[in-house]
């Protein structure tokens, strides 16, 4: 596994919006070009910088949703009621603008593309985990991964059509998804997808990070093996 502090990391740079989609609900999917990149490792973020007319600046931190091997750097931004950075990515931003960027960020985080790893996400917390899959899938080694996430709805979840192909488990709090009825994660429903040697990743919002690291722990995943990333309007990565 990398070791924190030996991830790559790179300074402030200029993007290009290359792409703008929209494919869930209050959010946005951006695939930028970045000057003079540095490839990131799976689980890394971006930070982007936005400045008013007037100097004031904000700053927010997303996770990258492309493989190292990608040319384009992709991050899926969730529109918060009051965030000063995602209202303007969601609902401003068109291809050819420029971006203030700064990445990729983060050494604990990351996943070193040999060691089998269970990955348990909530909502927006699946972004990261896209591009583990994608790293794994351009490697050939899918096998190396399993995954389980939770969304209130399948409409509300990013990358639901990816990640199903990939085989994870999707759980839905507000409707059934097949014949599993509504409802939170289990630990029964992470007892399939537990392994001896597995690093496991948890993210999502705080209360879910802490539920699903509990779930984790009961079923006997040792706490070194458990790293947690939380988000929210004030939190890391999202």
């Amino acid at each position: 596994m990398t070791e924190p502090g030996r991830a790559p990391a790179g300074g402030w740079r200029t993007a290009t919006v290359a792409g703008v989609r929209r494919p869930v609900p209050r959010s946005v999917q951006l695939r930028l070009d970045v000057h003079d990149r540095i490839d990131h490792l799976p689980g890394q973020h971006y930070v982007v910088r936005l400045t008013a007319p007037d100097g004031y600046t904000a700053q927010r931190s997303y996770s990258v949703a492309s493989a190292p091997g990608d040319p384009l750097v992709e991050l899926f931004v969730e529109r918060l009621p009051d965030g000063e950075v995602s209202t303007h990515l969601a609902d401003v931003v068109e291809p050819g603008d420029e971006l203030e960027v700064r990445g990729p960020i983060g050494g604990w985080f990351v996943w070193d593309t040999v060691s089998p790893a269970l990955l348990v996400a909530g909502g927006s917390g699946v972004v990261p985990f896209v591009a583990m899959l994608r790293a794994a899938r351009a490697l050939g080694r899918t096998d190396l991964l399993r995954v389980a996430v939770s969304a209130r709805t399948r409409e509300e979840l990013p990358y639901a059509d990816e990640l199903e192909a990939a085989g994870a488990l999707v759980v839905l709090t507000r409707e059934a998804n097949g014949i599993r009825p509504a409802g939170r994660l289990t630990a029964m429903d992470l007892v399939p997808l537990v392994e001896p040697g597995q690093t496991a990743y948890v993210c999502g919002s705080g209360l879910f990070a802490e539920a699903a690291a509990q779930l984790l722990l009961e079923l006997g995943v040792d706490p070194s093996d458990v790293r947690v990333e939380r988000f929210g309007p004030s939190g890391g990565p999202a």
